[in-house]
């Protein structure tokens, strides 16, 4: 995956994302009276701009992305024309500030839920969530799980791809002291519950709950035929092509890709001596796995994938749609989850009960916006989904310099009738800003952290 196309869809997402924040600022402002001077997506040198009479809104796109303004008639950031008096933010009612403000992250909700609704409404289409193997010592084998049960439900939420069942499982894990009840059924369609218990440890510790999980989506004995030869990979250096179907590696005879993957797998920078059958005859060549870290050990890699026949995928992948109702109340249902899940998750970070690994920075964003798109349109729509649904929850916090600060001070102004001293509010955010900007260091840190692992 290119730094460009990563780049892109990252602008593209976090663009759209700012666009509809600020548009709620915008029509809210614009509905209650209030004159917008400027409406820009983005900060710093002005790339384009429109205004159609020299008294009518100036629309801008800026040269950095990551953010947006709606600059409005206010008599606070300086002096305003007797005409435009009226239409100033400052005086408007409380509660009409109030509604400005809040606009912002509330339309982030709202277009979360539309994601949502879209990608109910489209399908989703995804491995059926199938066990594979469940190895001792693993937190599944001590809930009882076995090979080949299907998972249907975790905590009554439908789960029906492989993937919409481990979102669950990991979201719901730091709220569940109890355990998560888990509804699977087996090869006759029989249903049982097993309650899947997780120590609160390991919930602030992706990787090693993920470890200690135990969950592999269970897989077919496949042959060991190559499909597509990455380039620049040993595979292809050692002459391997597409359609070979691999028969011993070093006198021992691979009857399956699992094995051969583990063969290879085991054996980093050493010389595998390779038969395979090509059109019918049978070759002899030479491989050296390139040695890749991961999970902290090296281990080999040549390059090449498996071809897994049509029917076979087909038994193994299932789609998922809801009608246009079904889908809304999906939609509202899950924006709901993820926000009280988001907020939840900052809270407990926030009294150390949450490590803060679980931030993701403009780094990370980037990457899981160019990974979602290259899955394609339903995953995107789903990262822009939960991005949106952060931004709208971290927007809403009390913090001074955020929406949510700004709405702190209205209610304040609200129930004694008289607004913050400017003085106040200028030293809150102050405090604010220097929380903001700490945070940020954080999250940048973190995400270099994980680019150079």
């Amino acid at each position: 995956m290119s730094t460009l196309h990563t780049l892109f869809y990252f602008i593209v997402s976090i663009g759209t994302l700012v666009a509809i924040h600020e548009f709620g600022h915008f029509w809210v402002a614009r509905k209650v009276g209030v004159k917008v001077l400027r409406f820009s997506i983005g900060f710093g040198k002005v790339l384009w701009s429109y205004q159609k009479t020299p008294d009518s809104t100036e629309y801008v796109i800026a040269a950095v992305p990551l953010g947006g303004y709606v600059k409005m008639v206010d008599e606070r950031e300086g002096s305003v024309a007797e005409k435009d008096l009226p239409f100033a933010f400052n005086r408007q009612p409380v509660l009409a500030r109030i509604a400005i403000v809040a606009a912002g992250p509330l339309f982030n909700l709202l277009l979360a839920v539309a994601l949502y609704w879209s990608v109910f409404m489209i399908g989703e289409t995804g491995m059926r969530p199938i066990i594979g193997k469940v190895e001792q010592g693993t937190l599944a084998f001590a809930a009882g799980f076995t090979e080949k049960e299907e998972i249907i439900s975790v905590n009554n939420t439908e789960t029906p791809t492989w993937l919409a069942a481990m979102e669950m499982i990991f979201s719901s894990a730091p709220d569940a002291a109890e355990g998560l009840q888990i509804t699977v059924k087996n090869a006759n369609s029989v249903q049982k519950q097993h309650l899947l218990k997780i120590p609160q440890e390991l919930t602030q510790q992706p990787e090693s709950l993920y470890q200690r999980l135990g969950f592999k989506p269970w897989t077919p004995q496949i042959k060991p035929i190559v499909d597509k030869v990455l380039p620049n990979s040993a595979a292809l250096s050692s002459g391997l092509r597409s359609k070979d179907l691999i028969i011993s590696a070093d006198g021992i005879a691979i009857n399956d890709w699992a094995q051969w993957v583990d063969y290879v797998q085991k054996r980093p920078n050493k010389l595998i001596k390779l038969v395979v059958e090509r059109n019918g005859q049978r070759i002899s060549l030479g491989i050296k796995p390139q040695p890749v870290e991961s999970n902290k050990k090296m281990v080999g890699k040549i390059g090449a994938g498996v071809y897994i026949p049509k029917e076979l995928i087909a038994s193994l992948q299932v789609t998922y749609t809801l009608s246009a109702t079904d889908a809304f109340v999906a939609a509202v249902e899950k924006t709901w989850y993820y926000a009280t899940t988001s907020l939840s998750m900052m809270g407990k970070m926030l009294i150390g009960n949450a490590s803060v690994e679980n931030l993701s920075g403009p780094i990370s964003i980037a990457q899981y916006a160019g990974q979602s798109a290259e899955m394609g349109l339903v995953h995107f729509l789903k990262f822009m989904a939960i991005v949106s649904v952060s931004l709208g929850v971290l927007n809403l916090l009390p913090v001074p310099v955020l929406d949510g600060g700004h709405l702190l001070f209205y209610l304040i102004e609200a129930i004694k009738g008289s607004p913050v001293p400017e003085k106040a509010q200028l030293f809150f955010q102050n405090i604010g800003v220097a929380l903001l900007m700490s945070l940020m260091m954080l999250a940048v840190f973190l995400d270099l952290g994980r680019l150079f692992q």
